[in-house]
């Protein structure tokens, strides 16, 4: 059982469930963190238009899928890294690389750099400088794609963060299933 419990979309009310029936109408099912934060709109709002956001980036959706899992392995958000490893496998993204990511890592130098950098955002912002910013410039990335890291960093954090408060975990058949192929 959540510590903070989903809400049913047909028990929500107010705020709550007017945003949980715009996702309906998106097409989306809510998962048990989205309705969990229904708890509180404020949150749920936030996360609704940060994700919004962050899906406008400038990074390579497959760049992104690794930043993301960097971050949750970093904060051991199992639900998270499910997701993640899906979302990274439906992009084509190889077995390797996912396990490279979790590790905060790639076998291609410039994604490594940013996945490294994502971590660093995560763990020491406090510790960057221009050496970081400027390694990242010679991979390549311009200065919107490494704010955007920031971005995708503050959601990764948030989501991950919230589920390890929520007690949302994922299901041990959904833990096996990435374990497996991570396996082959």
């Amino acid at each position: 059982m959540a510590r903070i419990e989903p809400i049913p979309i047909d028990r929500a009310d107010g705020k709550a469930r007017a945003l949980l029936d715009e996702l309906v109408q998106r097409g989306g099912e809510p998962g048990p963190m989205v309705r969990a934060m229904a708890n509180a709109p404020t949150l749920l709002r936030g996360y609704l238009d940060l994700t919004r956001a962050m899906k406008r980036t400038h990074l390579d959706r497959r760049i992104v899928e690794r930043i993301n899992l960097a971050v949750h392995e970093w904060l051991s958000c199992d639900y998270c890294l499910v997701a993640h490893t899906r979302a990274a496998r439906q992009l084509g993204v190889p077995e390797s690389e996912i396990q490279l990511a979790r590790q905060g890592t790639s076998s291609d130098p410039a994604t490594a750099a940013i996945v490294a950098f994502a971590q660093q955002v995560l763990a020491a912002p406090a510790e960057i400088g221009d050496a970081d910013v400027d390694r990242l410039r010679a991979h390549g990335y311009r200065d919107e794609q490494i704010a955007e890291v920031a971005g995708l960093v503050a959601l990764q954090l948030l989501t991950g963060a919230f589920n390890l408060i929520a007690d949302i975990h994922a299901t041990p058949e959904a833990l096996a299933e990435i374990t497996a192929e991570a396996d082959r």
